[in-house]
């Protein structure tokens, strides 16, 4: 993520609290009211968005894992497009005959 998608999440998040806070103000809420509920608002949605977190982090779905397992994908698909068809017949005989070796 670049320094600028930073600074436009932090405004967007800034103004959306304004017209929260102000949501609240218009609907009948006093000011302190109205602060309170937008800082509830904010803080519950923190508190899901640190659970996504973790649970990413737990079961190995963040984004770096993802492109690490795209970009291993990409170099094994690159080495098995470069071998000689002779290279795979060779490849494939010996993964047909040793099973068990190739789980270990």
């Amino acid at each position: 993520m670049r320094r600028i998608d930073v600074i436009g999440i932090g405004l967007g998040v800034l103004v959306v609290g304004g017209l929260l806070f102000l949501g609240f103000k218009v609907s009948g809420f006093d000011s302190m009211s109205a602060g309170i509920w937008t800082q509830a608002i904010f803080i519950s949605l923190l508190v899901v968005w640190v659970l996504s977190y973790i649970f990413r982090a737990a079961t190995g779905t963040m984004t770096y894992n993802q492109q690490l397992d795209d970009y291993e994908d990409a170099v094994l698909q690159k080495r098995l497009d470069s071998l000689t068809p002779e290279e795979l017949a060779q490849l494939q005989d010996k993964l047909d005959t040793s099973p068990s070796e190739s789980s270990d």
